[in-house]
Order: C-alpha cells, then sequence, then structure tokens
C-alpha cells in the first residue's frame, strides 16, 4: 500500500470518528465537552543534527484523534498513535492521552518551518508551533581558495565561500598575526569579506592566511590558504672589501633573498667552483622569513694565491644573480691604544681585538679582527 493511500486511510478515518463523535453526541442530546488545547505549542530552534520534540497538550480528547502535519509542506505526519510519513526520523508519543509529542530524530535544514497539531472536531481546532534549524558554518573547498603560488608584482584574489544559517560571515587574518597589506595604502588587522584582493603583491605578503567563517552557531570553522610568492634572487653584501694577513682565516659573507629557495655557492673569479675542505667552509643560514639566507665561506691559513676575487652566487627557476668580495693582504698591527671604546665593546669577553692595515695604494684603512689562538700569532711573528 502506497503511503498516498495509507494517509488517504487514516485521513478518512480520522474524520469519520470525528463525525461520527458529533452524531452520537446530538442523538443522545448530551452536553459534550470538546476537547481544548490546554498550553501552547512552544516554537524551537535547534542545531542541524540535533533531536527535537513538540509537545501539544489537549483535554477531554475522549474519542477524538490528534494529527500532527508539516504544514509548508502540506504532509500529514501522524495521527494519533499511528506514524503516516514514510520519513524514519518521524515518530509519536503520548502522556497518557494528554500530551502529544512529535519527534524530530537528527534534524535537517528541510525539516524547518510550521508544525500543526490538529483535534479532529466538527471544526478542526489547530494550533501551531514553529521549527528554526540553525546550521553551523561550512566553508565549501570547491568554491574557495587553494594554495596559491604568485610572481612578486603580480595581483590575487583569495576567495572563502560558506555555507550556513543564519548566512555566516567570513574575515580574515594572517596566521602569524602581522598585519594584512590592503592596496598598499593601509594595513588592517583583520579583513571582512568572502574575497581578500592582494595588490602588486611582494614578499612581504608571503605566508598564511587564515579564512575564518562563523553565525553564532559552534563550531566556528576556518581554512588555512598559504600564499607563496615567486622572485628572482637578490643578494647583499655588507663588506666587499676584505682584509686579512697570511696564515690566519677570514670569514666572507653574503646575505641573499629569493623564492623558491635558491642554489647558493662560492667561486673564485676564474668561476671554479669552491667546495668543502680543510681550507674552506662554506655554510647557508636560513634567515627569518624562510626566503632569505646568510652565505657564509671560511678561508682557513691563508696564502698569498688565496687573496683576490671571490663570488657568491645564487640561482633558482626565476633568475640568478651573484656579488664579489675582494680579499686583500692587510699587515697585522698590535697597538691596541688605537682602538677606540665604543669599538672595544662589540668584542666579545674572552677575545682581544687586533688591528690590520690596508697597504694598497698607500692608503691605510683600519680592519678589526678577533685572533683565533696563539698559534696563529707565532706564526705571523715568524713568517713576518
Amino acid at each position: 500500500m502506497s503511503s498516498k493511500v495509507l494517509a488517504g486511510f487514516f485521513l478518512l478515518s480520522y474524520l469519520c470518528i470525528a463525525k461520527t463523535a458529533t452524531l452520537t453526541g446530538n442523538t443522545a442530546n448530551a452536553v459534550v465537552e470538546e476537547p481544548e488545547f490546554t498550553d501552547v505549542i512552544e516554537n524551537i530552534t535547534v542545531a542541524a543534527g540535533r533531536n527535537v520534540k513538540f509537545a501539544c497538550s489537549v483535554k477531554n480528547l475522549g474519542s477524538f484523534r490528534i494529527a500532527w502535519m508539516h504544514f509548508e509542506q502540506s504532509a500529514i505526519l501522524t495521527v494519533h498513535n499511528h506514524v503516516i510519513t514514510r520519513n524514519p526520523r518521524i515518530s509519536v508519543s503520548h502522556d497518557k492521552h494528554r500530551t502529544w509529542f512529535l519527534h524530530i530524530s537528527n534534524v535537517q535544514e528541510e525539516d524547518k518551518g510550521r508544525y500543526m497539531c490538529q483535534i479532529n472536531t466538527a471544526t478542526a481546532k489547530t494550533q501551531f508551533g514553529y521549527l528554526h534549524v540553525v546550521v553551523p558554518p561550512n566553508i565549501d573547498d570547491s568554491l574557495s581558495s587553494s594554495d596559491v603560488i604568485v610572481r612578486e608584482g603580480s595581483n590575487e584574489t583569495l576567495t572563502c565561500k560558506a555555507t550556513g544559517f543564519p548566512e555566516p560571515s567570513v574575515k580574515w587574518k594572517r596566521d602569524d598575526n602581522t598585519k594584512i597589506s590592503i592596496n598598499k595604502t593601509f594595513q588592517v588587522a583583520e579583513w571582512e569579506g568572502d574575497k581578500l584582493e592582494l595588490i602588486k603583491i611582494s614578499r612581504l605578503h608571503m605566508g598564511a592566511y587564515l579564512c575564518i567563517a562563523s553565525n553564532g552557531v559552534p563550531p566556528t570553522v576556518s581554512k588555512r590558504i598559504k600564499v607563496s610568492v615567486d622572485f628572482p634572487p637578490m643578494l647583499w653584501i655588507p663588506h666587499q672589501l676584505v682584509g686579512a694577513p697570511l696564515a690566519y682565516s677570514v670569514t666572507l659573507e653574503c646575505f641573499t633573498e629569493a623564492h623558491p629557495s635558491s642554489l647558493n655557492y662560492w667561486t673564485r673569479e676564474d668561476g671554479q667552483m669552491i667546495h668543502e675542505s680543510r681550507k674552506y667552509h662554506a655554510e647557508n643560514i636560513l634567515g627569518t622569513p624562510n626566503y632569505k639566507t646568510h652565505m657564509r665561506l671560511t678561508i682557513n691559513n691563508i696564502q698569498l694565491s688565496d687573496y683576490g676575487i671571490y663570488k657568491c652566487v645564487a640561482k633558482n627557476p626565476r633568475g640568478e644573480t651573484d656579488g664579489t668580495i675582494r680579499l686583500y693582504s692587510a699587515k697585522y698591527q698590535s697597538n691596541l691604544n688605537e682602538i677606540d671604546k665604543s669599538e672595544q665593546k662589540s668584542t666579545s669577553e674572552n677575545d682581544s681585538q687586533s688591528i690590520f692595515t690596508d697597504q694598497e695604494n698607500g692608503a691605510i684603512k683600519k680592519h678589526y679582527w678577533l685572533p683565533t689562538s696563539i698559534v696563529q700569532i707565532i706564526l705571523y711573528v715568524y713568517f713576518r
């Protein structure tokens, strides 16, 4: 038997019972108290996925029947003890025929609307209760941005689409809590809206952005979108002229910025690549942000052949660059009285400071060096 036929059968029985009760009352010329509602049906607000029940309280029900209906869907849900709908989430119960409960389990958004409790008197008596269904926010990944890689100087719009009821609000913030640059004109800690426009992107825009959706229904949800900014390597060399005496060690330094991370290495003037050995020790120290790198090349036991040009080189898929540092011979000077007090403060507690002078072209320049061992001083005196 189909659900429509079954519903029709129960509805017909429901109406017939009402008619019979009325006729019986008239035939007997007896005063029959009609059933009445004793309380209103409370409106209910519930989060999707929860269970809910409506209560319909009556008195003097007698042989009359109670029916529950979903008004917006024009659907008969239950008649007395019988469930008419095929929706398995609907059930009915009662408290000794005084209070009739309509149970809805695992509430869905489509369950919202008016629910009618009706008594099948000659002129049907009805009352309504409203079900408000709230839905926690959900971010639709198919309509939202994923991690992106962009070129420096380009524009990018990040999108975050959220669903839920009430309609969620969306805001953006950076994962590291730094401010968001808007149109390069002002900076904000948070930006509201489902779109975030990044104009003329620079490496300073690089990082993770959080899209946060909320509508007052827990839980609040978020999506992490990583923005990577590609740009060719750049170099900064703090000292392009470095002096050091024979038999000593010296460290050359370059600072690079690149994304993706660059391949960093050192060469001599003729392009010969410098490899790790007892003579050379190269290291790359990752900086903050991680697109920065500190390149260091330590040259041990300097000989005459070590003087000259050194190149620090940085390459990535976006380009390459190099910079030069000239290492020249500097004579050791033991006159510590020439050291300024302010310069003395910059040395470590356990090292003494010495001065080298540049003898090239008759010019004299001061260079400060921290001796590494007594043995080196003895070697220097010997070769002098």
